[in-house]
């Protein structure tokens, strides 16, 4: 049974340990889409990522992510999957004791790059996509909350991923760094072509950047016809 999806889950259950977080899970992303999950605290949103990005096992049905069964993935290719996506989190995940150039460094060497002309040039490209390449040698510390998002999406960027998960990357931001951050996103969207699975509780992102939009509610994936409908007052 094969796939051209870059995500494509059939008939999954999601387990955290023996606890049914997810059941009967059907998910299918095209290269290069966009795709929205909402869903209150608890629903199994954060499950379905980890799951995606091979930290939870799957045991049933049909799970492939970038061409790996997930079914019978062997941990040490597990690594190798995860150089297919870039993840950027809604606290920065940054490591404050070291320069920005640092960071990216620390990430491009634990995935096997070598060359230094080859790592320079890599980082100096996702800097400049997030338009702060003069805060290479910067310390975390010294940069804005948006800053540092920018920085995290910079390090997802670096192995050229198929596949970006964005978990609530505006959720520690003001209105109007989150409007930053998104028209970066969508910068990178346009330009590099990467699909994106975001996960937003911000109703004004779903309204000015409307996409195919999922919820996880009641141990169930499903689709939202019209995301105005909720009420994320009760969230």
């Amino acid at each position: 049974m094969g796939s051209n999806y870059i995500i494509d889950f059939r008939n999954v259950s999601i387990f955290q340990g023996c606890h049914l977080i997810l059941k009967d899970v059907t998910l299918q992303i095209e290269p290069g889409e966009w795709v929205y999950f909402i869903g209150k605290v608890g629903s199994g949103k954060t499950s379905l990522i980890r799951a995606i990005h091979g930290e939870l096992p799957i045991k049933d049905g049909y799970a492939r992510v970038a061409g790996f069964d997930l079914l019978t993935i062997k941990a040490k290719h597990i690594a190798r999957l995860r150089r297919k996506m870039g993840v950027v989190f809604q606290d920065f995940q940054l490591l404050h004791d070291r320069s920005v150039y640092d960071n990216l460094l620390f990430v491009l060497r634990s995935t096997g790059w070598r060359d230094k002309k080859q790592i320079d040039e890599r980082i100096t490209k996702v800097l400049e996509a997030v338009e702060l390449k003069r805060k290479a040698r910067d310390m975390p510390h010294q940069l804005s909350g948006g800053e540092q998002q920018r920085i995290a999406i910079a390090r997802a960027l670096l192995n050229n991923p198929e596949l970006i998960i964005a978990d609530e990357p505006t959720g520690n931001l003001d209105s109007e760094t989150a409007t930053d951050i998104m028209k970066i996103l969508m910068e990178i969207h346009r330009h590099e072509g990467p699909a994106v699975l975001m996960v937003t509780h911000n109703q004004s992102i779903l309204k000015n950047y409307p996409a195919r939009t999922l919820r996880c509610d009641k141990e169930r994936l499903a689709p939202v016809e019209n995301s105005n409908e909720i009420d994320f007052n009760e969230w």
